[in-house]
């Protein structure tokens, strides 16, 4: 600390900012340009940036014109009762005059969503910035890091409370505030220590979470103070809202460039990320994961029952707590819908009693007091599950995946979310249904409909390509996939057998029928038809079996998407490429699939329809293309009855065997992407094109299909540009596959074509000799030859 300047000093430095304020303007007071100097004494650290360098005579001329609601001269007075050795007791009495001039302001401000509405020019929040009142309650905060002669200062927790309060008021009126704070690194690890305290803890959080979301670099979990006794020592409640903090802390930062989301963007990141070690993100969660008994409560939050949660009257206290805090505004919409309809059911009962308002069934009429406090118990248990799971998905996805699988499986987390499918998950809306601000219940904003999207979101990250996934099923729905197996006289799936029997659903059906069940209801507008299919699609994925395959086709699910596909004929982009994904992983293989799918699409009319939706995007349904041509490759070469007659019915293997529509699915795979262009959604469109020309490859027609494309190219009056793509395009995946083990698993799992066969095929397609009658470039005349571009990420 700098020595303290004699008293003498302060009137002298005061003085001449004043005289300074005053004298330009010969003497008029100019409120306007007093607040332009402060400003830009904020911006550069020179020159008038604190109340304390004016005097108390001046401030209050200035406020008479200004209305400043006597800020200026609070913050000058704060100062003078702050200082190292005060008792801080009426430093806390101005701080309580201080407060409710700006939590009303933060209240207008969030009712009118983030409109200023007041007459005055310049808000209270401003100005108390302004004077220096946000740098003055950061310093007051951060007493307790100072020791004076071997002793670290104390502060109340009811004085920290006030702080934080009027800190956060400030921040959500205030642009810029926010910002600042998260340039206080020290400042920031530091507001962790403070949530030790319950009654600082809400309030302290939120500030967190907001000052997090602005903050350009990820702070690092490893540097808060004994973060696994504080984490250990949170009640459910406060680990449920210590997620929200966690969200930003264990997620990847997103740059918001979608230039970024290229694959070559990626590449170059994951080189850089090599040299730099782990990121922030991927430190943080393995700080948490070493927390003992972590994943366990999460597990425990993620799965409580609503009658498990507080009691009614603490949580309307916490209510409470969010409505002075200011928390969202779900709460006043929350408290102003409980007044409202106490009210109108006070005022019904007096004037018409309801009928049968004496007793039914013996039982008395419930009120409207005692209904609603259950329904926002409800939507409070809602808020904190979304949370909880939004963290789980992270680390199921995470660096430590298996591990997590391992915890989540161990603590039964499926088993209790299935439990709770029914009556919270996927509870009917009622007509009381708490919504957020400014939302309604349709809103992909509401909790409810979040917390469907959260949910199925963890499904998916929990199913895809990982034995557990079979813990979505319960014991009944195991055995029969073995009988399915058994029938087929195909081994088992070594996954089902090896499923630890204790650890699976319970109840007559298991999450995976559940789902299912919801999903063939789903309105043909839901938003939530992309989320089902996406999780019954990693179901799937991986390895291709038959028997969970016949699981789902014996539960009408083909049909289902059939009928999106065709008959609701449906325009989402996303919607069908979702549905277009899980049919051919459906599909992928199965002559009974194709029979189904024949017996469905039974008109020319109805398998135009679906043509039509396929080629409407080949982004979108090149999958299937891509699990159509696999499948009709392996069909022709079995000799089986049942095969044979599929191949001579189905309408959709006859279309695909020919050479023609091959030829036209390839030229446009290959014309809508290009390497600088080439994402995680689209790189399949190269993929798939490879699938073509290797089977074609096995049957020694690979320089015939090159040929044909040569021809096509001719014809549309641009000779060399699709070759020269498709060569630029195969030495990126030579790249980006030849080094990520991940990648080309799932491309061998996926296509049952071996890994070494896909780097033959590419090899071969890439030779330099111009007299490979199987090399690109032997398609591609010398003039339009343009196959070393560098295409590296600039």
């Amino acid at each position: 600390m700098a020595a303290a300047a004699g008293p003498g000093t302060g009137r002298r430095r005061r003085s001449a900012a004043t005289a300074a304020a005053w004298g330009v303007w010969g003497g008029r007071p100019q409120p306007d340009n007093i607040l332009l100097q402060l400003r830009q004494g904020q911006l550069t650290g020179r020159g008038l940036v604190r109340a304390v360098q004016f005097t108390e005579t001046f401030l209050t001329e200035r406020d008479k014109l200004s209305k400043w609601s006597g800020i200026p001269q609070l913050l000058l007075k704060l100062y003078a009762t702050s200082h190292l050795h005060s008792d801080f007791i009426e430093c806390q009495n101005i701080l309580k005059e201080i407060s409710p001039l700006l939590s009303m302001e933060a209240m207008a401000f969030v009712a009118e969503d983030r409109k200023l509405t007041q007459e005055t020019a310049y808000t209270n929040t401003y100005i108390f910035d302004l004077f220096g009142g946000v740098d003055l309650l950061v310093e007051i905060l951060m007493r307790p890091t100072i020791s004076i002669r071997g002793q670290k200062l104390k502060i109340s927790d009811e004085m920290s409370k006030d702080c934080l309060s009027i800190l956060y008021n400030t921040c959500v009126c205030t642009e810029g505030v926010t910002k600042r704070l998260a340039e206080k690194n020290e400042f920031v690890i530091f507001l962790f220590t403070l949530m030790t305290s319950k009654k600082t803890f809400l309030q302290t959080a939120t500030l967190i979470e907001d000052i997090l979301g602005v903050k350009k670099e990820m702070i690092r979990l490893d540097e808060v103070p004994n973060l696994s006794s504080l984490v250990s020592n949170f009640d459910q409640q406060q680990l449920a809202n210590f997620c929200r903090i966690l969200a930003v802390t264990i997620s990847e930062m997103d740059t918001g460039n979608d230039d970024k989301h290229t694959l070559l963007a990626k590449n170059a990141q994951q080189k850089k990320s090599l040299s730099l070690g782990p990121s922030a993100a991927e430190i943080n969660q393995a700080a948490l994961l070493s927390i003992p008994g972590f994943v366990e409560r999460l597990c425990k939050l993620a799965t409580r029952k609503v009658s498990e949660s507080t009691g009614t009257a603490s949580f309307l206290q916490e209510l409470e707590e969010w409505y002075t805090w200011l928390d969202n505004a779900l709460v006043l919409d929350a408290l102003m819908r409980v007044a409202n309809e106490e009210s109108e059911h006070n005022q019904a009962s007096t004037v018409f009693p309801p009928l049968g308002a004496s007793e039914e069934n013996g039982l008395p009429q419930t009120s409207a007091r005692t209904q609603l406090p259950q329904s926002m118990k409800i939507m409070h248990e809602i808020m904190y599950k979304l949370e909880v799971l939004y963290v789980l998905c992270v680390l199921l996805m995470g660096r430590q995946r298996n591990q997590v699988h391992r915890m989540i499986a161990e603590f039964k987390l499926i088993p209790g979310l299935n439990n709770l499918f029914d009556k919270l998950i996927w509870r009917k809306h009622s007509a009381s249904a708490l919504v957020l601000h400014g939302h309604n219940q349709n809103c992909d904003c509401s909790p409810d409909i979040t917390l469907k999207i959260q949910f199925l979101r963890l499904l998916q990250s929990f199913s895809d390509h990982h034995e557990n996934k079979y813990l979505l099923l319960n014991n009944q729905e195991l055995n029969e996939l073995s009988a399915i197996s058994l029938k087929a006289n195909i081994p088992e799936v070594e996954a089902v057998l090896n499923t630890d029997r204790s650890l699976v659903c319970d109840g007559k059906r298991g999450l995976l029928t559940r789902l299912l069940q919801v999903m063939k209801k789903e309105p043909a507008e839901s938003s939530f038809r992309f989320w089902q299919a996406r999780a019954v699609e990693s179901f799937l994925r991986g390895t291709t079996s038959y028997a969970d395959q016949m699981f789902l086709l014996k539960r009408g699910l083909l049909e289902h998407i059939l009928y999106c596909i065709v008959d609701s004929e449906c325009k989402s982009r996303d919607v069908l490429q979702s549905y277009f994904d899980l049919l051919g992983e459906l599909m992928k293989f199965n002559v009974d699939a194709f029979k189904r799918f024949n017996k469905y699409i039974n008109t020319d009319a109805k398998f135009q329809v679906f043509l039509k939706q396929i080629n409407s995007s080949l982004v979108d349904s090149n999958m299937l293309v891509r699990c159509v041509t696999l499948s009709l490759d392996r069909f022709e070469n079995q000799v089986d009855m049942k095969v044979a007659e599929v191949l001579s019915e189905c309408r959709l293997l006859a279309y695909i065997s020919q050479v023609p529509t091959q030829m036209s699915f390839l030229f446009r795979l290959i014309n809508i992407i290009h390497v600088q262009t080439l994402t995680q959604e689209n790189v399949s469109c190269l993929n798939t094109s490879l699938v073509i020309l290797m089977l074609a490859r096995r049957k020694e027609r690979l320089p015939l299909y090159l040929r044909l494309l040569q021809r096509m190219e001719h014809s549309k009056k641009y000779p060399g540009f699709l070759l020269n793509n498709f060569h630029n395009l195969l030495r990126f995946w030579q790249q980006h596959y030849l080094h990520k083990d991940k990648d080309s698993t799932c491309l061998e799992n996926s296509s049952c074509i071996s890994f070494s066969y896909w780097k033959e095929t590419v090899s071969i397609l890439l030779n330099p000799d111009r007299q490979s009658p199987s090399a690109l470039v032997s398609y591609i005349e010398e003039p339009y030859m343009d196959i070393d571009r560098d295409f590296t990420e600039e």
